[in-house]
């Protein structure tokens, strides 16, 4: 039977939802857009006037193709050169989905999204449907062929996992805008003391070149050598705007549900999210997504979006 623009109309209406469920689980936009693909055209092939609850169809059909996805991405990360981190979404884009809750926010976070890869791809899905999306465990159940009881065993693993390993970051927008223009004037200062009292004693600073932009295969650990790094790296030098492709500017800017991320953009080219995890104590963590092929849909967002002024025009 053909599909008719009604039953196209009924999918489109989930696209977004469906691509904020991909980008959870898979902690890539590119992946998570292939998914809602191959999700619509197991749509346009099946007898879409038996299906009852079109929404949960889809969902099913998705998160099913994202647990086959997560399986198989575990052995391509194996042999991923250096460092693997999710691909950033800045702020407004429609794949980062609801946000009306702290819950909600805190699942798309970059500091979750990277401790969602310790998770086992069953756990991940549980966490994601339950926490993100409010599903009930009964609904999870049916979605993933299992029963209540074991989905409700299942969240509270994985939930306790993603609390152990995540830190209570500071919440006010006004305190945290003040870390990071601090930071930025210790950074630049050419002294590694200014940055050390900023950040905590075991922060890291861990960057994803993908194997196409230098990137360190080891993080960097522990404040004194954090310090150190980012010092060098916001000394203005030819060989950094070599690598990038020309001279780079520094907008302070929010991704993936708010956390403070500095953006630096050449020609209007998104080439880096630095995306800052601050706490009480102090700066806890540096994650740098530099791979170019995930910094294009930020590229896009980034054309699209007003952004004001550069903060930095340094390296």
């Amino acid at each position: 039977m053909a599909m008719t623009m009604s039953d196209v109309d009924r999918f489109e209406a989930f696209r977004h939802r469906l691509e904020a469920v991909a980008y959870r689980l898979l902690g890539s936009a590119s992946e998570a857009e292939d998914a809602v693909q191959e999700t619509f055209l197991r749509w346009q092939a099946a007898d879409v006037d038996r299906i009852e609850v079109p929404e949960a169809w889809l969902t099913k059909v998705l998160t099913n193709l994202c647990l086959n996805q997560l399986t198989s991405a575990r052995a391509r990360r194996e042999t991923y050169v250096g460092q693997w981190l999710p691909e950033p979404l800045l702020a407004g884009d429609p794949m980062l989905g609801p946000a009306d809750t702290a819950e909600q926010r805190e699942s798309v976070s970059y500091a979750v999204l990277t401790l969602l890869e310790r998770l086992s791809p069953h756990e991940r899905a549980v966490y994601v449907l339950r926490e993100a999306f409010d599903y009930p465990h009964r609904e999870i159940a049916e979605l993933l062929d299992i029963t209540e009881a074991a989905s409700q065993q299942i969240f509270h693993r994985a939930k306790k996992h993603v609390t152990d390993g995540k830190a209570r970051t500071v919440t006010d927008e006004a305190a945290v805008r003040r870390i990071v223009d601090e930071f930025l004037a210790a950074a630049t200062s050419g002294r590694t003391e200014p940055l050390v009292r900023l950040l905590t004693e075991d922060t890291i600073a861990v960057g994803d070149g993908g194997g196409k932009v230098p990137a360190r295969a080891k993080a960097f650990e522990g404040a004194l050598a954090v310090a150190k790094f980012m010092r060098g790296l916001f000394k203005p030098s030819e060989s950094k705007r070599r690598i990038v492709g020309g001279a780079p500017e520094i907008h302070v800017s929010t991704a993936n549900g708010g956390d403070p991320a500095l953006v630096v953009v050449v020609d209007g080219r998104v080439v880096g999210v630095m995306c800052l995890e601050i706490t009480a104590g102090g700066i806890a963590a540096f994650r740098s997504q530099v791979n170019p092929d995930k910094l294009e849909r930020a590229t896009h967002r980034w054309a699209s979006s007003d952004h004001g002024d550069p903060a930095l025009s340094v390296l």
